[in-house]
C-alpha cells in the first residue's frame, strides 16, 4: 500500500507565541503479509514543512540542516500490538525516526480506521525534544524570540492498496 494523503503537523511554543507548521507531502509504503504489517516506511521532505511565514520556514529548514538532511524518515522495526474492533484499528509500533542526521528508536501509537476495503487512515501524535536529535531550537529577532525544545508531531496518514485484514 502507498500513502495516498497525509498531514504532519509540528506544534510548539516560543517565548512570544505558540506555532504550528505543516507538511502534506509524506511518501511511503505499508506492506501487510498474512494479515500482519511487515514493512512501514515514511519519508517527509524537510522543505515541505511550512507555515507560510518565510522567516519561520527558513529557520525550520536550517534547524534540520536541510541541505545535508533533506528528509525525515520513519522505518518500522516491530508491531508491538494491534487490535481491531469492526472498522477501528489501534496499533502500537516501534521503529527508527531519523531527522537532522540523528536516528532514535521511538514508539508510535495510532488509531486507525478502514474507510473502505483497501483504504486505511491512521492518526496519532508523538512528543519530541529537538535536542534529542542534536537540533538547536531556532531563535529570531536577534535572539529575542526563542523556540522551546519540546514539540508535538501529529500525524494523519491514509494508505491505499489491496484490501487486507489486520490482526
Amino acid at each position: 500500500m502507498k500513502i495516498k494523503s497525509s498531514t504532519i503537523t509540528i506544534s510548539g511554543t516560543t517565548n512570544v507565541h505558540p506555532y504550528t507548521t505543516t507538511s502534506t507531502q509524506a511518501s511511503g509504503e505499508l506492506t501487510v503479509s498474512n494479515n500482519k504489517a511487515t514493512v512501514l516506511n515514511v519519508n517527509v521532505p524537510v522543505k515541505s514543512i511550512i507555515n507560510g511565514e518565510k522567516l519561520m520556514d527558513k529557520k525550520t529548514h536550517e534547524t534540520f540542516n536541510e541541505p545535508k538532511n533533506p528528509f525525515i524518515n520513519f522505518k518500522m522495526s516491530e508491531v508491538k500490538s494491534i487490535t481491531t474492533n469492526g472498522s477501528d484499528i489501534s496499533v502500537v509500533i516501534g521503529g527508527t525516526l531519523a531527522m537532522a542526521g540523528t536516528s532514535k528508536t521511538v514508539t508510535l501509537e495510532a488509531n486507525g480506521k478502514e474507510i473502505k476495503p483497501g483504504t486505511y487512515t491512521f492518526e496519532g501524535s508523538l512528543p519530541l525534544k529537538m535536542s534529542d536529535y542534536n537540533m538547536k531550537a531556532p531563535t529570531a529577532m536577534l535572539g529575542v524570540m526563542k523556540v522551546g525544545d519540546q514539540v508535538t508531531v501529529k500525524y494523519n496518514v491514509t494508505f491505499e492498496g489491496p484490501a487486507v485484514q489486520f490482526n
